[in-house]
């Protein structure tokens, strides 16, 4: 089956179809099966919507940075026993990436390793 044009809401050939599904529309697809001769139109729509932010990948070995709120004890202390640093400056733990992969810890790192500079100073 081939997909020959693919629209977006609004575009010519969607008003109906904005029409029944509103902003969950995302495109309209033309599909055609030679094998059966039909064209099929299909839609894409959004059927849920969450705030989700990429996880970095890092190595074992390598420094994160980690937010914790001052509130947090727990925590502060699982990152203290696995053998994370405190930076006032920055506001963030600092810890190697194995000993809190797979942890909660983890969904808490910031977006970017610390960098080579800064590694022995803290750790």
């Amino acid at each position: 089956m081939k997909s020959r044009l693919n629209l977006k809401p609004g575009q010519k050939g969607t008003k109906r179809l904005v029409e029944k599904y509103g902003k969950s529309l995302l495109y309209v697809r033309y599909r055609y099966d030679e094998a059966r001769g039909v064209r099929l139109k299909t839609v894409e729509l959004v059927v849920e919507e969450k705030p989700w932010q990429p996880q970095a990948v890092f190595k074992d070995g390598e420094i994160v940075s980690i937010r914790v709120d001052f509130s947090e004890k727990a925590l502060r202390e699982e990152l203290k026993a696995a053998g994370g640093r405190w930076d006032p400056a920055a506001k963030v733990w600092h810890v190697a990436y194995g000993a809190i992969r797979g942890t909660e810890l983890e969904g808490r790192i910031k977006a970017a390793p610390v960098a080579e500079g800064r590694r022995g100073h803290h750790l």
